[in-house]
């Protein structure tokens, strides 16, 4: 795999978890999740899209910041959203 430059990349800030080991609306309205990922541009964490709400995913294109982590043990890769490949 060859990661090529992603203009997006101007969006990723150095962020902490703002809610580590959880999805932060997952919790909010009780629903469960499967991965997490953390945004790089605010911290938030939200679930994968192979969990019910997608929550990263949503944040990811309702709040402009398309580039996330995971955030799952011995995971490292970074995605965004909006060229959908890894960067």
């Amino acid at each position: 795999m060859t990661l090529r430059p992603d203009p997006h990349l101007a969006y990723v800030r150095p962020v902490t978890p703002r809610t580590p080991g959880v999805c932060e609306d997952c919790v909010a309205i009780g629903t469960p999740w499967v991965h997490l990922r953390m945004c790089l541009t605010c911290g938030k964490v939200g679930c994968c899209d192979a969990s019910p709400m997608r929550h990263a995913r949503a944040h990811a294109l309702n709040d402009g910041h398309p580039i996330v982590r995971s955030v799952e043990p011995g995971e490292t890769w970074r995605w965004c959203y909006l060229d959908e490949d890894y960067v």
